[in-house]
């Protein structure tokens, strides 16, 4: 949301920024645009998702770079899919021992996630 979605260049009213720096703030408004954003990706990912050689880990969690910290990527505490990490499922991929093409359901139904808080 931040650099990309709404950057600060773009919201000149500053409508967005207690959104931008924390989802839980965001309005019903807000939320509709950024499930509206999921659901583009969710169909521009269509036709890759069939690819059996390509791999996916897309979680809700309103966090970007989630492979920097270890309490995101490979801990008791990291987000899961299907109980998988990120780190798991990147190894089961890069390392082919299974097909990985796991995606979340929509914010903010997974209770594992690490929502960043930027206030």
């Amino acid at each position: 949301i931040q650099h990309v979605l709404v950057p600060a260049s773009a919201d000149l009213d500053k409508s967005w920024a207690k959104c931008r720096l924390n989802i839980k703030e965001c309005d019903a408004a807000q939320m509709k645009v950024l499930q509206g954003f999921r659901s583009s990706l969710m169909d521009a990912i269509g036709k890759f998702h069939q690819n059996k050689a390509g791999g996916m880990f897309i979680d809700s969690c309103y966090s970007h770079c989630q492979t920097l910290k270890s309490a995101t990527w490979h801990s008791p505490t990291s987000t899961r899919i299907e109980n998988k990490t990120i780190a798991e499922s990147v190894g089961d991929w890069y390392f082919d021992r299974k097909p990985v093409k796991l995606i979340d359901c929509p914010y903010p139904c997974n209770p594992s996630c690490y929502n960043l808080n930027f206030t």
